[in-house]
């Protein structure tokens, strides 16, 4: 059994990786930490672990921790595991950051968009980033992981196989992303207060948005070519959830039949990408509580424009869910190992 630890264990990434490894076949989860409720039991945070998992969140020492896991994972909000990881990593233990901290390969990219210094740039070249259903190889082979952020994700998994496939034009791509609440975290602010968010949809950081150079890097890599997207962010008034709308010019008349035989195509071999029948679209509801990515298309002859619709989960596929398939990529078992729950529905 491999041995797991969480560092900000008490937050909503946290809580689902705790759901999650609990029926994990491969692991135990022996230490969970927290800086800002070290000492209090999980339960008095979150009773519904009562008779599940019970144990008290600790205070971060890296030594202690490092003698007694072998897979840690960083649930921290940013510019925090930049200065732990390392020395974790340093003492060969696996890590997997849920966090922005080393998504970016560029320090003066991330200190534009994440407003501070990196301090420890080096590792920004060496760590993987774990797009788990595009880089499935890469990450079997990785020691450190970046996770993908939740926006980035769902974005990233409707372009980058038309993208790769030349099929649009990528200077057109604009992508219209909303989210659930729980993708601002447990912490109380007036943003998620329930008379500011109920009956509302507000639109934040347009334009400005810490997952647009991630985005944009990545898509960089897999074009070859520079490559800038607008992208537009929308909290929306549910828990969970993330749906990206992505629009983009077709660079010759393809049909959606087309379009949507390249995605089968794409990810013939992922268990938890799936494209929906011409005609149809997802809804964040079909990959509640679940690991899966649901993608529809629809090609506007008239215009020469493609939609996809992607939805996905922003606590699981977005957060804890992926970084928990990237653990079994890690460790060579089956890439659904602890992950195959069925969407919860209604």
């Amino acid at each position: 059994m491999l041995r797991v630890g969480i560092i900000g264990a008490n937050g909503y990434s946290g809580i689902e990786l705790i759901r999650l490894l609990h029926e994990h076949p491969h692991v135990t989860l022996n230490l969970i930490v927290s800086h800002s409720t070290s000492g209090t039991p999980i339960t008095e945070l979150y009773p519904h672990l009562q008779a599940i998992y019970e144990e008290q969140l600790e205070t971060l020492d890296t030594d202690k921790m490092a003698s007694q896991v072998d897979l840690v994972f960083f649930a921290t909000p940013a510019r925090v595991s930049k200065d732990w990881l390392p020395a974790f990593a340093e003492k060969g233990i696996q890590c997997i950051d849920l966090s922005g901290d080393f998504r970016l390969k560029d320090p003066d990219v991330y200190q534009q968009w994440y407003k501070a210094e990196h301090t420890n740039p080096a590792y920004l070249q060496e760590v993987t980033y774990g797009l788990a259903d595009v880089y499935p190889e890469k990450v079997r082979r990785a020691h450190v992981i970046a996770n993908p952020g939740c926006y980035a994700t769902a974005a990233l998994l409707g372009l980058i196989p038309l993208v790769e496939k030349k099929l649009i034009s990528p200077e057109s791509i604009i992508i219209d992303g909303k989210s659930g609440t729980s993708g601002a975290g447990r912490k109380p602010s007036l943003t998620t207060l329930f008379g500011e968010v109920n009956e509302n949809v507000k639109a934040y950081k347009l334009g400005k948005h810490q997952h647009i150079p991630e985005m944009e890097q990545v898509l960089t890599e897999v074009s070859e070519e520079p490559i800038q997207v607008t992208f537009s962010t929308h909290l929306i008034p549910m828990t969970r959830g993330i749906m990206c709308t992505i629009y983009a010019d077709l660079q010759e008349a393809y049909s959606a039949k087309d379009v949507i035989h390249t995605f089968e195509s794409y990810y013939d071999s992922s268990p938890f990408v799936r494209v929906r029948p011409e005609g149809t679209w997802p809804s964040t509801k079909e990959v509640y509580g679940s690991n899966y990515c649901d993608l529809g298309v629809t090609v506007d002859e008239r215009t020469g424009k493609v939609t996809i619709v992607c939805v996905i989960d922003n606590v699981v596929k977005g957060a804890s869910g992926q970084a928990v398939q990237n653990m079994n990529l890690l460790n060579g078992w089956d890439v659904d190992a602890g992950l195959r729950h069925s969407p919860v529905y209604p």
